[in-house]
C-alpha cells in the first residue's frame, strides 16, 4: 500500500493586499478536495493523509496574475476546473488497454486543456478579467507513476536520499535563455525579465503543457510552489529545512513560508509538500533522477528519458 502524507499553505506574504496564489489536495475516489480557504491574516496548513488506489490523488500549485481581483480569480478557476474535469471525465471510455498505464496523467492533461479554455473564455468576455492567467503545476500519485503537469514558472522540488532536485522547468523567458546560453543560471536571478513567462492558464487561446513522470522511491519528498517561494529561498535551504523536519513536514511548511517572509515576502507563497511511503517501494539509490518525458498525442511512440540534476 502507497501511503501519501501531504502538507498545504497558502501565504499572503509581506507586502501583497491580496493572495492570488492556490492549491489543490484532490482524492479522486472519494471526490474530496481540499483548496486553500483561509484569508489572508491566517498562516493555516492543511494536512491530508491519502491511502493510494488505482485512481490516484493529485495535488497542484497555481499562481495566479492579472490587475485588480483577476489574478485570484484566474488560480481559482484554475484549481476548480481541473478539479471538476478530473471528477466528471471517465477516460477509460477513450483510452485503449495499452494506453491505461498513463490513465492519470491523461486526465489531468486533459483537465488543464479544460481549465485553459474555461478561464481564457472569462477573461475574454468580462473586461475586468481581461488578460487574465494564472500558472499551473500539477501531480497526480499513483502506484504506477508520479505524473506532472506544468505551465508556467510554480515549480516540482524532489528531496530523494538527503538530495533535492529541480524536475520540472520553468516556462519562462529567462529559463529559455539559460537554454540557449545566453545568460547564467546566475543572471537569471536579477534580470529585468525575470517574472515573464511563456504560457499560463487563460492567457492564450492554445496552452502546451509538459507532461512528464517519475519513478516513487521510498521516502521521496516533492515540494510544490510558487515563485513567491522559489524565487525567496534557495534549493539548498528547501533541502535543509525538508530534512531537518522529515518527522513533522507541517513544520517544513511553516518554516519555509517563514524563511520566504523573512528573505522580503514580496509575494504570495503557497508550498504543497508530500512524503511518498509504501512497503514495495524500492529504496533509492545513485545520484540520478530519472524523468520520463510523455507525449500525450502519442504515448507509446514518444517516452524520453531526461535525467534532473542535484541543485
Amino acid at each position: 500500500m502507497l501511503i501519501v502524507e501531504t502538507h498545504a499553505t497558502s501565504h499572503v506574504g509581506r507586502v501583497r493586499k491580496g493572495n492570488e496564489d492556490n492549491y489543490l489536495l484532490l482524492n479522486i475516489s472519494r471526490s474530496r478536495a481540499w483548496t486553500s480557504a483561509q484569508d489572508d491574516g491566517e498562516f493555516v496548513i492543511e494536512s491530508q493523509k491519502f491511502e493510494i488506489d488505482d485512481n490516484g490523488i493529485v495535488l497542484a500549485v497555481s499562481d495566479g496574475m492579472g490587475g485588480a481581483m483577476a489574478g485570484e480569480v484566474a488560480s481559482k478557476m484554475a484549481i476548480e476546473c481541473v478539479c471538476e474535469k478530473l471528477l466528471d471525465e471517465d477516460i477509460e471510455e477513450t483510452l485503449t488497454p495499452e494506453a491505461y498505464e498513463y490513465n492519470l496523467i491523461a486526465k489531468l492533461y486533459n483537465a488543464t486543456l479544460y481549465a485553459n479554455h474555461i478561464v481564457h473564455q472569462q477573461g475574454r468576455s468580462d473586461p475586468q478579467f481581461q488578460g487574465m492567467g494564472a500558472t499551473f503545476t500539477g501531480m497526480g500519485i499513483t502506484s504506477r507513476g508520479i505524473d506532472l503537469i506544468q505551465v508556467g514558472d510554480s515549480r516540482a522540488y524532489l528531496v530523494r536520499n538527503g538530495k533535492i532536485y529541480q524536475v520540472t522547468k520553468d516556462q519562462s523567458l529567462v529559463q529559455q535563455l539559460i537554454d540557449a546560453q545566453q545568460i547564467s543560471p546566475e543572471e537569471a536571478e536579477t534580470h529585468t525579465l525575470k517574472n515573464v513567462i511563456l504560457q499560463a492558464l487563460g492567457a492564450q487561446n492554445e496552452i502546451f503543457p509538459v507532461s512528464a513522470r517519475l519513478e516513487p522511491m521510498q521516502g521521496d519528498v516533492i515540494l510544490l510552489c510558487s515563485d513567491g517561494l522559489s524565487n525567496k529561498v534557495n534549493p539548498a535551504n528547501m533541502q535543509r529545512i525538508v530534512l531537518e523536519n522529515m518527522d513533522s513536514l507541517e513544520m517544513a511548511c511553516a518554516d519555509l513560508v517563514t524563511e520566504a517572509n523573512a528573505n522580503g515576502g514580496e509575494d504570495n507563497i503557497t508550498v504543497v509538500i508530500a512524503k511518498l511511503t509504501g512497503k514495495n517501494l524500492p529504496e533509492p539509490n545513485g545520484d540520478e533522477v530519472q524523468i520520463e518525458v510523455i507525449d500525450l498525442g502519442n504515448i507509446h511512440d514518444t517516452a524520453d528519458q531526461d535525467t534532473a540534476e542535484i541543485i
